[in-house]
């Protein structure tokens, strides 16, 4: 991956840059061609001003004089025959003097096919023709010099820049890869951090350790994204958010093997203690047996239910529980709960409010689900207290709750209910049996169907807890 991610972008940022050097050095020699011509032409217009002034005082130069005149690039001839060449437009005529504004203006090459470039551009001249009452003057301004220099130059230019642009193709290569050269660790870390192989501690810290590039050996090291170049912010903001999901997912997976460890280890130490007041006494004690074996059987049962809820969860995590949607009415589904619950519990007072809803959802896990609300409201809820259930349609929703009238729950303890083994009181919680596992599954159930689950208690009032599932017309 990094030498595809240096292929593709390091050798198309650097033909990018490239090319706008090539372009900004290319606009900078035709600009420079532009000012050099127009010099040229402004020089040209200048000196023949100037000449003319003399011409119109002194008349032609005399021979001797002539040589001397060659010296500065300039020779001055009567105009023999008619006058060939073009004359400036009337708005660029009033820049002019008076005298040469007017004047029949030509640019003569040597006419030669077997002349080279270089040949022709050693008889460049530029010539005005000026009419004077009866003389006609053509002033001829020998360029070839300066042209020469000019090119001489010009060469020299072209030359360093393309020096320039061959260096800059490496250097810049260079610079590149240096500037992605973080990039490149963000992304192969990346690719790392979202396989599917189970890391260990030690991997993780450091795989931390090379996103920040500090002596780091903590999965709570994160990237300094206000040290970070603009264009890597982003993506140093995603590592660190991915690094904020791996360290919560595995103090979340260390702080569930600890307390599936500890809901396991209070059964089987009642199993072990029964175990041996049986080999002591239970043998010949009627009562301490029938005593053990109930004890036994009860806590059997109790870590049987905690198994099959950690297997639960379990197979929730890694997605191999795989739903079976079906089309039924909620509203008749809570009528059955409602009724399987009288049933066992003669103890409270049950009541529904039951609306005709309709949901797409496996029924069996919804069922589940509900039951899980139930029976915390039956363990919680004093002997000859209200449990309520109701289901109604709530805008596009079908909303199920559950309302007792029991203990209640402190506020600072309703975000975390849905903790795996979180109990908000643990006395409570060991009476009644309960392992701190149901309104987990609960709302695995509830949001593996594309809801929500919402709840409101008041201590010593009551609790509503309602299961929010998208509702779908009747078939």
């Amino acid at each position: 991956m990094k030498n595809k991610l240096r292929f593709s972008l390091v050798l198309k940022l650097n033909l990018k840059l490239f090319f706008r050097m090539l372009g900004l050095f290319l606009t900078l020699d035709l600009l420079l061609c532009l000012v050099s011509t127009a010099g040229l032409i402004v020089r040209a217009e200048q000196t023949v001003t100037a000449t003319t002034k003399i011409l119109n005082q002194t008349g032609l130069p005399i021979p001797y004089a002539e040589n001397w005149l060659a010296l500065t690039g300039c020779s001055v001839a009567l105009q023999i025959g008619e006058s060939k060449g073009f004359k400036l437009p009337a708005s660029l005529q009033t820049y002019l003097s008076k005298q040469t504004a007017s004047g029949v203006r030509s640019i003569n090459l040597p006419d030669s096919k077997y002349l080279t470039v270089w040949e022709r551009l050693e008889g460049v001249t530029y010539n005005v023709t000026l009419a004077d009452n009866s003389r006609t003057y053509r002033i001829s301004i020998h360029s070839q010099d300066t042209l020469q220099i000019f090119v001489g130059m010009f060469a020299t230019l072209l030359i360093l820049e393309l020096l320039m642009l061959l260096r800059s193709f490496s250097s810049g290569a260079r610079m590149i890869r240096k500037t992605l050269r973080p990039i490149e660790e963000l992304a192969e870390t990346a690719q790392n951090l979202s396989t599917s192989d189970v890391f260990t501690p030690e991997q993780l810290e450091v795989l931390a350790g090379k996103l920040d590039d500090i002596n780091a050996t903590r999965l709570d090291t994160r990237i300094p994204v206000g040290d970070t170049q603009n264009e890597l912010k982003t993506l140093a903001s995603a590592i660190n958010g991915l690094l904020d999901r791996i360290n919560e997912s595995y103090r979340s997976q260390v702080r569930f093997v600890s307390d599936a460890s500890h809901e396991l280890r209070t059964p089987i130490s009642v199993i072990q203690g029964y175990a041996n007041l049986l080999d002591r006494w239970g043998k010949k004690d009627e009562k301490t047996l029938q005593e053990s074996i109930d004890a036994i059987k009860d806590e059997t049962a109790n870590m049987k239910g905690l198994v099959e809820q950690l297997l639960f969860l379990a197979r929730g995590d890694n997605n191999t529980m795989a739903l079976q949607i079906e089309h039924f009415e909620l509203s008749a589904l809570a009528v059955e709960v409602l009724r399987e619950t009288q049933m066992i519990d003669a103890g409270h007072d049950y009541d529904s409010q039951i609306t005709p809803v309709f949901i797409n959802a496996d029924k069996s896990l919804i069922k589940q689900a509900t039951r899980v609300l139930v029976d915390n409201a039956m363990k919680y809820t004093p002997l000859g207290k209200r449990i309520s259930i109701s289901v109604t349609d709530a805008q596009g929703f079908a909303r199920l709750t559950v309302q007792d009238e029991g203990i209640g729950i402190a506020p600072g303890a309703v975000p975390k209910i849905f903790d795996r083994f979180y109990r908000a009181d643990e006395s409570r919680a060991r009476a009644t049996g309960g392992t701190g596992l149901g309104l987990a599954i609960a709302k695995w159930i509830t949001e593996r169907h594309g809801g929500h689950m919402e709840v409101l208690s008041r201590q010593d009032i009551g609790t509503r807890i309602s299961i929010m599932l998208p509702s779908v017309p009747a078939a």
